[in-house]
């Protein structure tokens, strides 16, 4: 490859270095971001590779260094329909960030990040026994477990309001998305957060 040539975006880097010039999907610049949330900052990795091939599986807690985009990529794949197609699923991300910027006139890199710090719950309950007897109790969340989950609410809704209807799953995903970077309770990773933190309140 010559110095004059553009990599590609949207595959692997050949080391853990990214050129931080490059941009998502060849469209989406992935600079100059703003986090809202100091604590989960850390844990959400924007970069312009959507595909690592998992050279981070094998460590334990690398998973924060993969991009947010492509960790919502695989989180999407979890479902008996986008099992093990990732091309497939990473062109659904690339429209419904379309969708987005359609809709809101922003870089949807950004919007999906204030959605992850939006549906990211702090506080969850755990079971404890006290002589037999379990008891809910509630405990603060960990900065990277709270992005797991706002990633599976997203995901879940998207799936819930695509499943068996005429809402595409792009839409569907986009729709997630907006609402929760607006904090619209509507929305169902929205109301998922809520729900765990209305739960671990009456639970202290």
């Amino acid at each position: 490859m010559s110095g004059s040539e553009t990599p590609d975006p949207d595959q692997p880097a050949g080391s853990d270095e990214v050129d931080v010039n490059a941009q998502l999907f060849a469209r989406w610049s992935v600079s100059d971001i703003a986090y809202s949330d100091p604590s989960t900052e850390r844990y959400i990795t924007v970069t312009p590779v959507a595909h690592t091939m998992g050279r981070h599986a094998s460590k334990q807690f690398k998973k924060s260094e993969i991009s947010i985009v492509e960790r919502l990529i695989n989180r999407l794949m979890r479902t008996e329909e986008n099992t093990g197609k990732k091309g497939m699923t990473t062109k659904i991300v690339r429209e419904a960030f379309d969708i987005v910027h359609d809709r809101t006139e922003e870089n949807p890199v950004q919007v999906l990040v204030t959605a992850v710090e939006n549906a990211a719950p702090r506080e969850e309950t755990v079971r404890l026994k006290y002589g037999g007897i379990s008891v809910p109790q509630a405990v603060d969340v960990a900065p990277q477990r709270r992005v797991d989950q706002a990633l599976k609410f997203l995901a879940e809704g998207a799936h819930e309001a695509s499943f068996k209807s005429t809402t595409s799953v792009e839409q569907a995903l986009a729709e997630q998305l907006i609402g929760s970077s607006n904090y619209d309770v509507q929305t169902y990773a929205i109301n998922q957060k809520e729900e765990k933190e209305r739960v671990a309140a009456a639970a202290r």
